[in-house]
C-alpha cells in the first residue's frame, strides 16, 4: 500500500513550510498566485487529497445534517427521508439518521451525539413520549436550523412542516357520518403528539357538526402496534352500541384490525365502515382496499430539505414559528363502500 502523501511531504519537497502549503491550497491571499500554482501542480503530481473534514471543521462546518426520526421501519417515514436524502445529497451534504425508538431519553441522547458531532442543522419528528424539549435548546442557542417535521412542536425560530391534521381527521369522519354511520370510533396514537390530538380534534368536530353522540369511550388510545390489535377488538365488542364507523390513524394498524375483525366474522364495509391514514402502500393490498388520507411524506421530505439547505445558504431568514402546510387527500375504496 503506498504511504498517504501530507502536507509535509509537499512541503519538503517542494522546499517550503507546511503553513505556505496548507494556505496555498485554501487559496488565502498572502500567497502569490505563483507559489499556489506550484503547490497545487505538485499536490496533484503527488497525488494529495485533501482532507475535506478538516477544511470544513476549520470553516464550522460539517456538511452533515441530523435526522431524528421514531423508527425507522415506518414505510411514511422511509419516504420522507427519501425526499430530504434527495435534496441536501444534490446539494453536497450528507444525512446522519438516527431513530428515538419511541423514547424521549433515546431523542435527547440522538440529539446530544449530533450537536456534539458538528451537523450544521437538524430535522427530527418527535418520540412518542417527549414532554420536555430542553435537549434542543443548544442548536436554538447557537442558530443551527431546527426543523420539525409531521409530529412537530413549536419552539422559536424553529420550522415545522405538517398537513392539516385536523382538517384531514374532520374529512375522514364526515366520509362515514356521510355514509350512514352513528356509533363511530377515532383509534388513535399518543395524544402528546399533534398529529394524533388534532386529528381526535378533527374527529370530534364532524361529530358536533352533525350531532352525534360523543364521550371518552369514542376514543381509544393506543401505541398502534400489532400488538395491540386484540384489545381493540375487545374494546370494539365491549361498546354498548354496536360500532359502525372506524377511524384508524394508521393504514398498517388499521389493515391488521381488518384481519382480526374478519376473523371474527365481521364483514367489511357492512357491519363497520374503516378509514386509515397516511396512503402507505398495504391500503391498496389488503382486502377489502382502505380508503385512507393521503399524507405526502416525499414532498415534505422534499419541502424539508428544500428548507434547511435555504436555511444554511442563507436564502430564508429563520422566523418564529414558520410553518408550512401540505395539502392531504381522501382516499375512497372498498372499506367504506358495500
Amino acid at each position: 500500500m503506498s504511504k498517504k502523501i501530507t502536507i509535509y511531504d509537499l512541503a519538503k519537497t517542494l522546499g517550503v513550510s507546511a503553513g505556505t502549503v496548507s494556505r496555498s491550497l485554501n487559496d488565502h491571499p498572502s500567497i502569490s498566485m505563483k507559489t499556489k500554482e506550484r503547490v497545487i501542480s505538485m499536490a496533484n503530481e503527488l497525488g494529495y487529497k485533501t482532507n475535506k473534514f478538516a477544511v470544513n471543521l476549520s470553516k464550522q462546518k460539517s456538511n452533515t445534517i441530523g435526522v431524528i426520526v421514531p423508527k425507522l421501519n415506518s414505510i411514511f417515514m422511509s419516504t420522507v427521508l427519501a425526499g430530504i436524502e434527495k435534496i441536501v445529497n444534490d446539494a453536497g451534504y450528507n444525512l446522519i439518521i438516527s431513530q428515538s425508538l419511541e423514547s424521549m431519553e433515546k431523542e435527547k441522547l440522538n440529539a446530544k451525539t449530533l450537536y456534539d458531532s458538528g451537523v450544521d442543522a437538524l430535522l427530527v419528528s418527535l418520540a412518542y413520549d417527549t414532554s420536555n424539549f430542553d435537549h434542543f435548546a443548544h442548536y436554538i442557542r447557537n442558530k443551527i436550523p431546527l426543523i420539525f417535521i409531521d409530529r412537530v412542536h413549536n419552539l422559536p425560530n424553529c420550522s415545522t412542516i405538517i398537513i392539516n391534521n385536523r382538517l384531514a381527521g374532520f374529512e375522514a369522519t364526515e366520509h362515514l357520518i356521510s355514509l350512514g354511520c352513528k356509533n363511530l370510533l377515532y383509534v388513535g396514537g399518543n395524544i402528546k403528539r399533534n398529529v394524533y390530538l388534532d386529528r381526535l380534534e378533527g374527529f370530534k368536530d364532524a361529530i358536533a357538526k352533525h350531532q352525534l353522540d360523543f364521550d371518552q369511550t369514542h376514543f381509544l388510545e393506543t401505541d398502534l402496534s400489532p400488538d395491540d390489535v386484540d384489545s381493540v377488538i375487545h374494546y370494539i365488542k365491549s361498546m354498548k352500541n354496536a360500532v359502525d364507523g372506524l377511524f384508524v390513524s394508521s393504514d398498517n394498524f388499521a389493515a391488521h384490525i381488518i384481519k382480526a375483525l374478519k376473523r371474527e366474522n365481521y364483514k367489511i364495509p357492512q357491519d363497520i365502515k374503516i378509514v386509515g391514514f397516511n396512503n402507505d402502500p398495504i391500503s391498496d393490498l389488503v382486502t377489502p382496499t382502505l380508503t385512507t388520507v393521503n399524507y405526502p411524506g416525499y414532498e415534505m421530505g422534499i419541502l424539508a430539505g428544500q428548507s434547511v439547505i435555504s436555511q444554511l445558504n442563507g436564502s430564508i431568514n429563520l422566523q418564529p414559528a414558520n410553518s408550512i402546510t401540505l395539502r392531504h387527500k381522501l382516499i375512497k375504496r372498498e372499506s367504506t363502500f358495500n
